[in-house]
């Protein structure tokens, strides 16, 4: 069995860590990660991405030469990290001699680790495993642009003992999501927005299904992240600061609150930059 281990930080350090352990080759092209490993280790792709402080998406697509165990450090703001499941399967548990829990294709696992011992994920060898997985930031939630959503999170995927994991049958509109997320046709700064809006739209979902139950209609949440991704694409085609030309000179702030009071969007400080470069 092949041990890798995955210390505290951000997606650049995990990339990282992943090509030296796997001995791949690791590109970065518009923040988007991209890890090719054809070696004795393994064969297939790691790819990822961090859109905003609070959100870091990562798919695996791979096969293993051999049982692979992953330790992931944690600590007291670990993040939730929400897996999907759609080919092959992997297993978790809190620490070597913690109980197994299995996540077969079509389902979620849900974990979260603030205690002192490291989160294990165990691969089978020689099997092609295909899952994706959000990585929710918890640390600052609390002055996130949409800060709302990531407190709910926070507080509803927690447990006190520290060690919270929930394994259950995947939503097929989260399935329908992420395929909509992998084949965004846009590019730049709206593909980044668009990407953004997809992967809030799922975590409003696991929360809407874990807090109310199975029962509650997610049609209305759907339907307003539908609405403003379309919102997005139909200007994706147009210069944005075209959209201000008549106005005449604005000032950059002035530009951008337009924007977002217009399409309910919040930019990061690299979006505004880019905005107006």
């Amino acid at each position: 069995m092949k041990k890798l281990y995955l210390n505290t930080g951000g997606i650049n350090t995990i990339f990282n860590d992943l090509k030296d352990s796997l001995n791949g080759t690791l590109t970065l092209e518009n923040n988007q990660y991209n890890l090719t490993v054809k070696s004795k280790n393994a064969n297939g792709v790691i790819s990822g991405i961090t859109l905003n402080k609070q959100i870091s998406y990562i798919q695996f697509d791979i096969v293993f030469n051999e049982d692979v165990e992953l330790s992931m450090e944690s600590f007291a703001n670990s993040p939730i990290l929400f897996t999907y499941c759609f080919q092959g399967n992997l297993s978790h548990s809190f620490g070597i001699n913690g109980e197994r829990k299995k996540i077969k294709p079509n389902q979620t696992g849900i974990i979260r680790n603030t205690s002192n011992i490291n989160s294990v994920l165990y691969f089978e060898g020689y099997k092609h495993v295909r899952f994706s997985m959000i990585c929710n930031n918890t640390y600052k939630a609390e002055i996130s642009e949409n800060s709302t959503l990531f407190l709910d999170l926070k507080k509803v995927f927690n447990s006190n003992s520290g060690n919270y994991i929930y394994v259950g049958q995947q939503n097929l509109k989260i399935a329908e999501k992420i395929k909509e997320f992998n084949t965004v046709p846009q590019k730049g700064i709206v593909k980044n927005l668009l990407k953004n809006r997809i992967l809030e739209s799922i975590l409003e979902i696991e929360l809407n299904q874990h807090t109310y139950g199975y029962a509650k209609s997610i049609k209305p949440i759907v339907s307003l992240a539908n609405k403003q991704m379309e919102e997005l694409k139909r200007i994706s085609t147009i210069n944005v600061l075209e959209i201000f030309s008549g106005a005449g000179p604005v000032s950059r702030n002035y530009m951008l609150r337009m924007f977002k009071e217009k399409y309910h969007l919040a930019f990061n400080k690299s979006y505004n930059q880019k905005l107006v470069s």
